[in-house]
C-alpha cells in the first residue's frame, strides 16, 4: 500500500482526537497533534508557548475580523516586526505539516491545524471530518467533566467557534462544510471502534 497522509477535524466533544489515537495505535503510524507545536517551534525557534496561545485560535479584533486571507506559505524573516505574528506562527506550523507529508518514511495522522487545507495539492491525502449533534458531545464530556451541561455547552460552543474562524481566516472555506473532505463521520451513530473500522476501509478503498 502506498504511502498517505490522513487529516483529521473534528468537533470539541466529537471524538476526533481519541478516534486518531485508536487509528494511530491499529495502523501502526505516527499521531500528532499538539506534538505539531513542538516542532514548529523547533523549525523556528519561537516559544512553544506562543504556538499554544496562537493554536487554533484568531486574534479577536476589528482587524482580523475584516482582513481574512489565505495561506500562501511564505515564511516571515526573523528581522520583521511580524516574526511572532499569528500568521508567521501559522505559516512556520503549515511548513511543518508539509515536511511530515513529504518526509516521514511512513503514513500519518495529523490532527487539525487546517491540515486538510495545507496539504490540498498532496497526493494521497485523506481528510476526515468528526462530528456530532451538539448534546451527544455534552453527553460524551459530562461523563469526563465536573461542570454542568450549560458549562460544558458554553465551552463546545466557544472552541468549535474559534476553530471555524481559524479556519476560514486561513483557507477561506467554512470549516463544517463537507465538501472540503472526502469522509465525514458523525459518531452519535458510531461507537469510536466503528468509526476506526470505518476509516480503515475507507483507505483499503482508496489507496492501493
Amino acid at each position: 500500500m502506498s504511502k498517505y497522509v490522513i487529516t483529521i477535524a473534528r468537533g470539541y466533544g466529537s471524538g476526533g482526537r481519541t478516534i486518531g489515537k485508536m487509528l494511530s495505535e491499529e495502523l501502526g503510524i505516527h499521531y500528532y497533534d499538539r506534538e505539531l507545536l513542538r516542532l514548529a517551534s523547533d523549525e523556528s525557534g519561537i516559544s512553544e508557548e506562543l504556538f499554544g496561545k496562537a493554536d487554533e485560535k484568531i486574534k479577536e479584533s476589528f482587524l482580523y475580523k475584516i482582513m481574512r486571507k489565505s495561506y500562501s506559505g511564505e515564511i516571515i524573516t526573523p528581522d520583521s516586526d511580524d516574526f511572532i505574528s499569528n500568521d508567521n506562527l501559522f505559516n512556520y506550523q503549515a511548513k511543518v505539516i508539509k515536511q511530515l507529508a513529504k518526509e516521514e518514511e511512513k503514513s500519518c495522522i495529523i490532527v487539525g491545524r487546517c491540515a486538510d487545507y495545507i496539504l490540498k495539492d498532496h497526493k494521497n491525502v485523506i481528510r476526515i471530518f468528526v462530528h456530532a449533534p451538539l448534546e451527544h458531545c455534552i453527553d460524551t464530556l459530562e461523563k469526563m467533566s465536573h461542570g454542568s451541561r450549560k458549562e460544558i455547552q458554553k465551552k463546545i460552543e466557544s472552541i468549535d467557534k474559534h476553530r471555524a474562524a481559524y479556519y476560514e481566516y486561513y483557507t477561506k472555506r467554512r470549516w463544517d462544510n463537507a465538501a472540503n473532505y472526502d469522509l465525514c463521520i458523525n459518531t452519535s451513530e458510531l461507537t469510536f471502534a466503528q468509526a476506526v473500522t470505518l476509516i480503515k476501509e475507507y483507505i483499503n478503498i482508496r489507496i492501493q
